[in-house]
């Protein structure tokens, strides 16, 4: 007798053969751990060394000293123990400045030299589509950036990219500062939110989309905190303008009127008390910030996915406080040298507290194309290309 199984083979299969590979919903997923191996430390040299040779090159030298802090920095963030690459080149960042100095150069040089021959009022009314398009070309070039570090950084061998529009993330920008203006700064947390979701929502690693969810980042409050500082800053002006008041005053009523023998005119005195006021003042500004600071950065930490996986990032108001303040003091009393050091110190502190719970599918992405041919001039341009 003939086996039946010789004439009728697909019925003799397992089903999952007969029907074919039957998708895993887990493959390529990954529980996501952060750590990192950056010991600031090790920056001091290069500290140096990019501040000695930003002096002799007349700062030109920071695009390329940019670019090595970042590769440092970039290696010392790990991934489930695998870690980034920067991919940028210094001369991107050279070439991007030098197209952000035309772009701003032109409608600046335009108004002055229309200013020399047009009436007064005129020439006021050309100021205001100024201001417009400097804040506008402001947050053009904070997506820009985003989009430039994004598509020079690499996990596995795969590049992150951006996708959106600059233009249209600058229009956005302009908006939320003028309803953050008629608001008296309250519609910002909102804005900063709406802001991210531009950003977050917009980057890929490689094919596999990241996601941000207002919903989700609403859920870590802000406002509160934002209150703390709103009012603190109100207070603080107030307690500025009574100090200074009060040096002046005091000054004017001790001492009698200024000679050519006077050793230290009384402007002087009272510009000094001034600067003394505002070194005073600062961290006290600084910390009242620091809780929406921190409640900010929870906020849209919370509001990032990918797939299943979401982010958490325990970041406390004092210590970013100290830290920024710690950061910045060190910043001004070397001249800038220790900015790398700097640098690397607020990754590490911001790595150390990133967490993620679920499982994202980066084993599934696959490499896209390379992203902007130049860097984040405007972003240079304006002074806040920082890591």
């Amino acid at each position: 007798m003939t086996d039946i199984t010789e004439d009728a083979p697909t019925l003799a299969r397992p089903l999952h053969d007969a029907l074919g590979p039957i998708s895993d919903p887990d493959e390529g997923a990954e529980t996501l751990v952060f750590s990192t191996t950056l010991q600031p430390s090790k920056f001091l040299g290069l500290s140096l060394k990019n501040g000695l040779l930003n002096i002799v090159t007349l700062t030109l030298w920071r695009f390329w000293g940019k670019t090595e802090v970042r590769r440092r920095v970039w290696s010392g963030v790990r991934l489930n123990d695998e870690a980034f690459e920067y991919t940028g080149r210094g001369v991107e960042l050279f070439v991007g400045f030098l197209l952000a100095l035309v772009v701003l150069d032109a409608p600046l040089l335009l108004v002055v030299f229309a200013g020399q021959f047009l009436h007064p009022a005129l020439f006021g009314l050309m100021l205001m589509p100024l201001y417009l398009f400097i804040y506008w070309l402001w947050g053009f070039g904070v997506f820009s950036a985003f989009r430039y570090m994004a598509s020079r950084t690499t996990w596995r061998g795969i590049r992150f990219r951006l996708t959106g529009s600059a233009a249209i993330y600058g229009v956005n920008f302009l908006g939320y500062l003028l309803l953050s203006s008629i608001t008296l700064g309250w519609f910002w947390p909102t804005a900063e939110r709406k802001l991210s979701e531009s950003l977050w929502d917009g980057l890929r690693f490689g094919d596999r989309r990241l996601a941000f969810r207002i919903g989700r980042a609403e859920k870590k409050g802000v406002y509160g905190a934002y209150a703390i500082g709103w009012f603190g800053t109100a207070v603080s002006y107030i307690l500025l303008v009574v100090v200074v008041s009060g040096v002046a005053f005091a000054h004017l009523q001790a001492e009698p009127a200024p000679t050519p023998d006077t050793p230290v005119p009384p402007d002087v005195v009272v510009l000094l008390g001034v600067y003394a006021a505002m070194a005073v003042l600062a961290p006290i500004f600084l910390l009242v910030w620091a809780p929406y600071k921190a409640a900010m950065l929870r906020s849209v930490a919370h509001g990032v996915t990918m797939d299943s996986a979401g982010f958490v990032l325990n970041v406390k108001a004092l210590p970013l406080w100290w830290l920024t303040v710690s950061n910045m003091f060190l910043i001004i009393v070397t001249l800038g040298f220790l900015m790398p050091w700097a640098q690397a110190r607020t990754a590490r502190f911001l790595v150390q507290r990133l967490k993620s719970a679920g499982k994202a599918k980066v084993g599934l992405a696959h490499q896209t194309g390379r992203g902007p041919g130049s860097g984040e001039g405007l972003a240079d341009a304006f002074g806040f290309s920082a890591i």
